[in-house]
């Protein structure tokens, strides 16, 4: 039996963090479609993802001040 460990935490989280990668593509310059993105480059992908990362990072950081 595999086991998933990609399973959510919270599931309830996941439309605020899709609502955040809209927001961080927009921010980047790269055009996000509803649903299906197959077209998207690794490169343009590593974008959103890296640029998500860096702003919660950064929140965090501000929450511990």
């Amino acid at each position: 039996m595999a086991n998933n460990s990609n399973r959510k935490l919270v599931p309830e989280a996941m439309t605020a963090l899709d609502k955040f990668k809209y927001e961080v593509a927009s921010e980047v310059g790269v055009n996000l479609k509803d649903g299906y993105n197959g077209d998207l480059s690794s490169k343009d992908a590593g974008k959103i993802g890296g640029n998500m990362v860096r702003k919660m990072i950064q929140q965090a950081e501000q929450s511990m001040k």
